[in-house]
């Protein structure tokens, strides 16, 4: 897939104000300071698409843009660390599940883990609630430029041991790099093969 137009649609502060749910929609999901504004310009080849902030939870509202004027790629806040009050904490959470849980054009959701540290409880419990759900997603292991090829498959097998604890099958994952654009095809390679699927 190549992507020649990607363009900001809209920020929203509910999914029922997002757009109409008239095109395919992929969301991007992950703790905040996980790499999501980067990995998304990477993955449409626009350095500026998806604004990159020093600052963890800088999206607070639910961002979409189109893509070829075919389908949605939505940037979904970041959750965990950031320096927000609790009550804000409480309704991006509400937010972001009654996203993905409601949103009917939503074909899979892209769940982005740091693959320098070991695994996290809340982005476990985040997987953990995307399994009971039944809603689809892919795991996407980020920043692995910044982390040597032996801790990678270290802090990956890590992963799968305490995934296979709750799971039969290990969900489908994706090691990916910003920087290099490591992952981008197989990323591209989900959205196209999903994207031909009718509800």
């Amino acid at each position: 897939m190549e992507i020649s137009k990607a363009v900001f649609i809209k920020s929203s502060p509910d999914y029922k104000v997002c757009p109409e749910p008239d095109l395919p929609e992929f969301a991007f999901i992950g703790r905040s300071n996980v790499g999501k504004s980067s990995l998304i310009n990477m993955l449409t080849g626009r350095k500026k698409l998806a604004k990159i902030s020093g600052t963890p939870g800088k999206t607070q509202l639910i961002n979409h843009f189109l893509i070829n004027d075919t389908w949605y790629l939505v940037d979904l806040p970041g959750y965990g660390f950031a320096k927000k009050s609790k009550k804000i904490r409480e309704q991006w959470e509400k937010m972001i599940f009654e996203y993905v849980g409601f949103r009917e054009n939503l074909k899979t959701t892209f769940i982005l883990i740091d693959s320098r540290i070991p695994p996290q409880q809340i982005d476990l419990e985040l997987i953990n609630w995307f399994g009971s759900k039944g809603l689809p997603f892919v795991l996407v292991f980020t920043k692995t430029d910044k982390i040597s090829n032996k801790r990678l498959q270290e802090n990956l097998d890590t992963y799968r041991e305490t995934l296979m604890a709750e799971w039969e099958e290990l969900p489908l994952s994706i090691i990916s790099s910003a920087t290099t654009g490591k992952g981008r095809e197989e990323l591209l390679g989900v959205i196209a093969e999903m994207g031909k699927k009718s509800d």
